[in-house]
C-alpha cells in the first residue's frame, strides 16, 4: 500500500476504531443496565421493530451516499439533491410505517409495537439529517472528529436510557435511545460541519446517480431484509421471550464485530477509490486491508464466543442465561464476515454494481434454503444455519473479487491462515483457562481476558506475524507524530 495512503488510513481507521471501540464499550454498558431491568419479551417487541426500521433506512439512503462517496468531484447540487430526497423518503416512509403499526401488532400479538412505533420509527427522518453530514466528513478524512461526534452522541443517549430505565420507563427507554442517538448526532454534525443546502435541488444529478446507486441500494436492501428474516418469522412462531434471547445474542455479537467493520469500511472505500485504477497498489491494499481486519477481528470474535458463559454469569440476571449457547455459536460469524466485506468493498470500487446484485441473488437463494431447513427446526439450527451461510458468502465474494484485482487467490489465503491459527491457539488457552480456574464468575471472566490477550499478541510477536510487525510500525508512528 502507497506510503501516504497507508497513512490516512492508519489514522482514519484509528481514529473510527477508538470511537467504535469507546461506543461500543457505552452500548455494552448500557446494554447491560438494561438487560438487567427489562424482560426478555419486552426486547422481543424491539426486535419486531427494529427489523422493519433496518429495512426502511436502506430506502431512505438508497445508495447515493456511496455514489458521492466514490465519486471524484460530486457538485454541490449532488448533495442538495441527495439531502433533499433522502429527507423526503424517510417521511414518506416514517408514516407508512406508523399507519400499518397496528396490523403489524396483531400479526405478532404484541400490543407494545403499535405504541412505541411513532416513537421508534422517529430514527428514520434523524438518520436522513446525518447522512450527507456524514458523507462530507468521510470524503475529507476527519475520522477524528466524526469519531468524536459519534462518541459523545453514543454517551449522551446511553445515559437518557438508563435514567429512564432506572425510573421505570421500561421498553420506552429503548426505544429513547435509538432515537436520540441519532439526534444527537445529527446535531452535532450540523454544529460543527460546513455544508449547508444552498445549492439549487437538481433532479437530473440524481437520475446520473440512480444507476449505480439503486443496484447499490438492490443489494443492501436484499441483505438488510435477508438478516431481519429470523427476528420477523422467530416473532411469530415463537414466544417474545424466545425472540428476546436471540435477538439480543445477535446483538451482543454485532457491538465488537459491526463497530469494527463499520470503521474499517467507512475508511477503507475512500481509501481504495483513490487507487483504483493502479492494479498493484489497489491488489496490495486488498490483501493488508483483509489481513488487518482479520488480525483485529478473529481473536475478538472468538474471544467473545470463549468468555461467554462467564460473563453472562458475571454480569447479567439469570433470566439471561438462555441467551448463552446462542452467543457463543453467533460470534463464530466473525471469522468469514470480515473478510467478505474486505471483498465486497473491492467489488464496490471496481465494479459497475452489476456483478453485485447478481452475486447478491445467488447468496439470498442460498439463504433463503438455509431459513427454509432451520426456522421451523429451532432457534439455534438458525444460528448454525447464519454460520454457514457467512462461511458461503465469504466464499463467493473472494472467487468474484479475484476477477477485479491481480492479487493471487493463494497469497490472500497464505495471509490469512496464520492469524486465524493463531486466534484458534487463544480460543484454546482460553476454554482451558475457564475449566481449571477456580473462584466466581467475575475473576474467571477477568483472568480468561488477560490469558487470551496474552497468548494471542505473544505468539505473534513470536512468530513474526506480518500483521503484528505492520501493526506494532502504525503504532509507533502515530505515538511519534503524538509527542512532536
Amino acid at each position: 500500500m502507497e506510503q501516504g495512503l497507508r497513512d490516512r488510513v492508519a489514522r482514519g481507521v484509528a481514529w473510527s476504531l477508538a470511537e467504535r471501540i469507546g461506543t461500543a464499550l457505552v452500548q455494552m454498558a448500557v446494554r447491560i443496565v438494561l438487560l438487567n431491568l427489562l424482560l426478555p419479551e419486552d426486547l422481543g417487541v424491539v426486535a419486531i421493530l427494529l427489523a422493519f426500521a433496518t429495512v426502511a433506512l436502506v430506502v431512505v439512503d438508497s445508495g447515493f451516499s456511496q455514489t458521492l462517496i466514490r465519486g471524484a468531484d460530486p457538485a454541490a447540487s449532488d448533495f442538495k439533491s441527495v439531502f433533499v430526497f433522502n429527507l423526503a423518503v424517510s417521511l414518506l416512509l416514517y408514516g407508512l410505517l406508523v399507519a400499518s403499526s397496528p396490523w403489524v401488532a396483531r400479526c405478532y400479538d404484541m400490543p407494545l409495537v403499535a405504541s412505541l412505533a411513532p416513537l421508534f420509527y422517529l430514527v428514520l427522518p434523524a438518520n436522513a439529517l446525518c447522512v450527507i453530514q456524514t458523507t462530507l466528513f468521510v470524503r475529507r478524512f476527519r475520522f477524528a472528529l466524526l469519531s468524536k461526534v459519534t462518541f459523545a452522541a453514543s454517551v449522551a443517549s446511553g445515559a437518557v436510557a438508563v435514567a429512564m430505565a432506572l425510573a421505570g420507563c421500561g421498553i420506552w427507554s429503548v426505544a429513547a435511545q435509538q432515537v436520540l442517538m441519532l439526534l444527537f448526532r445529527a446535531a452535532l454534525l450540523w454544529t460543527l460541519g460546513d455544508w449547508r443546502p444552498s445549492a439549487p435541488f437538481d433532479l437530473g444529478a440524481l437520475r446520473r446517480m440512480a444507476p449505480f446507486s439503486l443496484r447499490l441500494m438492490a443489494t443492501d436492501l436484499i441483505a438488510a431484509l435477508y438478516n431481519k428474516i429470523p427476528q420477523l418469522f422467530l416473532g411469530s412462531m415463537y414466544a417474545p421471550r424466545t425472540l428476546g434471547y436471540y435477538d439480543q445474542a445477535q446483538k451482543l455479537k454485532e457491538l465488537p464485530l459491526t463497530s469494527t467493520m463499520s470503521a474499517v469500511q467507512s475508511v477503507v472505500f475512500p481509501a481504495l477509490s483513490r487507487v483504483r485504477d493502479d492494479a498493484p497498489k489497489l491488489a496490495e491494499s486488498y490483501r493488508q486491508v483483509a489481513m488487518m481486519t482479520a488480525f483485529a477481528l478473529f481473536p475478538v470474535m472468538l474471544g467473545l464466543s470463549a468468555v461467554a458463559p462467564d460473563l453472562f454469569a458475571a454480569l447479567l440476571a439469570p433470566k439471561w442465561r438462555p441467551t448463552v449457547p446462542y452467543l457463543e455459536a453467533a460470534c463464530l460469524v466473525g471469522l468469514f464476515y470480515p473478510v467478505a466485506m474486505v471483498a465486497y468493498n473491492l467489488l464496490k470500487v471496481r465494479s459497475d454494481g452489476a456483478i453485485i446484485v447478481r452475486l447478491e441473488v445467488v447468496k439470498k437463494l442460498l439463504l433463503t434454503a438455509v431459513f427454509a431447513l432451520t426456522i421451523p427446526r429451532s432457534v439455534m439450527a438458525v444460528i448454525w444455519g447464519l454460520v454457514l451461510f457467512a462461511f458461503l458468502e465469504m466464499a463467493i465474494n473472494l472467487c468474484a473479487a479475484q476477477r477485479f484485482t491481480t492479487l493471487p487467490f493463494g497469497r490472500l489465503v497464505r495471509t490469512l491462515l496464520p492469524v486465524a491459527l493463531l486466534s484458534g491457539a487463544m480460543y484454546v488457552a482460553v476454554r482451558f483457562t475457564a475449566a481449571v480456574m477456580p473462584g466466581g464468575p467475575l475473576l474467571r471472566l477477568l483472568c480468561e481476558l488477560a490469558v487470551g490477550a496474552a497468548v494471542y499478541f505473544a505468539l505473534a510477536a513470536a512468530f513474526r506475524l506480518e500483521a503484528f510487525r505492520i501493526a506494532r510500525s502504525m503504532l509507533r508512528a502515530q505515538l511519534q507524530k503524538g509527542t512532536r
